[in-house]
């Protein structure tokens, strides 16, 4: 049996319908649970995962999120990872497959990752902008790099909605790991536009995380529209 066809057999039809409602304009989608297809990228990255990337035939939704996870899950050097991962982005076309080809880095992987995530934080392209703040959000919301990611997410500038809502999920993620420093940050002249700043400021009172006292002080701060 082929990969295509082992994904054709999995395949659900009442998944597929829920999935789909969730990634509005994306086609061909087969309706496959995310777990399932982490343990067929998890089988393809522990035999001949290079052969996997050079092909592409890639038909279904699915596919390309496996070639992400596959990317992910590959063990190589970090220079030849990012070397994957430079072709692998502009392939990105929806949230979803960017969100899970996001992986958390080993190690070794962090300080080159770092450096090459710079330049897509002033992609014109949606999902590269994306890219880069859901990488960064999942691994260098930390002391090192707070203030750095901060300046950063304050820099950009997109009208794009799965960028701006990136940009306020991580700056949500910054409130919860460091609530004194974000709430000066949102306080003080905060560059954001008033819609991402509004949309931060909401996410960060949808988290279980932030105390009571915390999100009424966040509350008080929305923008109003002028």
């Amino acid at each position: 049996m082929t990969l295509r066809e082992q994904l054709l057999d999995m395949a659900e039809p009442g998944y597929r319908d829920f999935h789909a409602a969730l990634v509005p304009g994306v086609g061909n989608i087969l309706g496959i649970r995310l777990p399932l297809l982490r343990g067929i990228a998890r089988g393809i990255a522990r035999g001949d995962w290079r052969a996997f990337l050079a092909g592409d035939d890639v038909l279904y939704y699915e596919e390309r999120m496996l070639r992400g996870l596959v990317i992910g899950y590959a063990r190589c050097t970090p220079g030849e990872k990012l070397e994957y991962v430079a072709r692998f982005v502009p392939e990105i076309d929806n949230w979803a497959v960017c969100d899970c080809f996001c992986w958390r880095l080993k190690a070794a992987e962090r300080a080159p990752m770092w450096d090459f995530i710079q330049p897509y934080f002033h992609a014109e392209r949606e999902y590269e902008l994306r890219f880069a703040v859901v990488m960064a959000l999942g691994n260098f919301v930390d002391v090192e790099h707070l203030e750095k990611l901060l300046e950063l997410l304050g820099g950009i500038r997109h009208e794009g909605y799965y960028a701006r809502m990136g940009v306020a999920w991580a700056v949500s993620v910054c409130f919860i790991k460091f609530p004194e420093r974000t709430m000066r940050w949102l306080r003080e002249a905060c560059p954001l536009d008033d819609w991402t700043f509004n949309k931060s400021l909401q996410k960060i009172v949808e988290s279980y995380r932030v105390t009571d006292a915390d999100k009424a002080a966040v509350r008080a701060m929305k923008r109003r529209a002028k």
